[in-house]
């Protein structure tokens, strides 16, 4: 009996030690922090124009170098113009994630089955509607500003948002793969869901599924749709900076159906920018927060 005893009991270890060996194997995700960078297709138009100078500081002493024109938000984020002469329905050609550990990511991205492309110092995916999504590795700016231009109210990228057909496809990526969460969603009238807002699981800035676009959307709709979020403390203060500054604003500053101040911007080429405030002023049609705000 005590044979078998000692018997039963090594076994019982090595099922132990194999099944440490088992989960050890399989990669867990490293934290994903925010958005890092958004890049953004523009026209002749668009690079040359004031519109995003008057918004950002451009980012060291580049201009249009190697066809890309990078501008700074905050200290630690950018939004990079690529001029494109191509004709696209889609002017928002990629958003960066920060992360903590890169080579960590594409160890578990691929462990999930999702093919990765190496772009050094970016690590590459497809989501599964096409959109390009990056990661880098933490949220350290590569450039510095080309001056200490003053800026009267600060700003951060805090959203980005894609017309979206398949939101349960969306959310096998970004809910299951990725570990987003909800933060908000809600539509143009009650009962509706036209956007959905998933939240970063170590941050607080999201992607916004922008559903229910008809499939012959013309460019005017899609640069509506396909869009940018700069957070601000104050929207109605940005507008009047903005009007001082010269720029022409088609519309003005009004609280969205989330309960937040917004205001709707358009560059040259018809890509929103979005100002949004970073906390709600009034209760939420729809559905209620279920993450934490950003802030400034």
């Amino acid at each position: 009996m005590k044979r078998v005893g000692v018997a039963m009991t090594v076994v019982a270890i090595g099922l132990v030690m194999v099944t440490a060996s088992w989960s050890g194997d399989a990669p867990t995700r490293p934290k994903i922090l925010g958005i890092r960078e958004v890049r953004i297709y523009c026209g002749e138009s668009c690079v040359g124009s004031s519109f995003y100078s008057k918004l950002l500081p451009l980012s060291g002493d580049c201009w249009d170098c190697n066809n890309q024109t990078p501008f700074l938000v905050g200290t630690s984020q950018e939004v990079v113009l690529l001029r494109s002469n191509a004709k696209t329905s889609d002017f928002l050609a990629q958003v960066t994630f920060a992360t903590d550990d890169l080579a960590q990511m594409e160890r578990y991205l691929v462990s999930k089955g999702i093919k990765t492309d190496s772009e050094p110092p970016y690590l590459i995916v497809t989501d599964p509607e096409g959109h390009r999504v990056a990661f880098i590795k933490t949220f350290r700016a590569p450039h510095l500003p080309r001056s200490e231009k003053a800026l009267a109210w600060p700003r951060r990228l805090i959203h980005a948002g894609w017309v979206v057909k398949d939101r349960e496809a969306m959310d096998k990526f970004y809910r299951d793969v990725l570990g987003f969460h909800l933060y908000w969603q809600g539509g143009m009238t009650d009962g509706r869901v036209d956007w959905v807002s998933m939240q970063v699981p170590d941050g607080t800035d999201w992607v916004e599924y922008m559903l229910n676009v008809p499939a012959d959307a013309d460019k005017h709709l899609l640069g509506v749709m396909n869009h940018i979020a700069l957070g601000v403390p104050g929207v109605r203060a940005a507008a009047e900076e903005l009007k001082k500054n010269g720029m022409k604003l088609t519309e003005e500053p009004k609280i969205g159906r989330d309960g937040k101040w917004q205001l709707n911007l358009y560059d040259p080429d018809g890509t929103r920018v979005e100002l949004m405030e970073f906390v709600p002023v009034e209760k939420p049609c729809c559905s209620e927060f279920t993450g934490e705000h950003p802030k400034p």
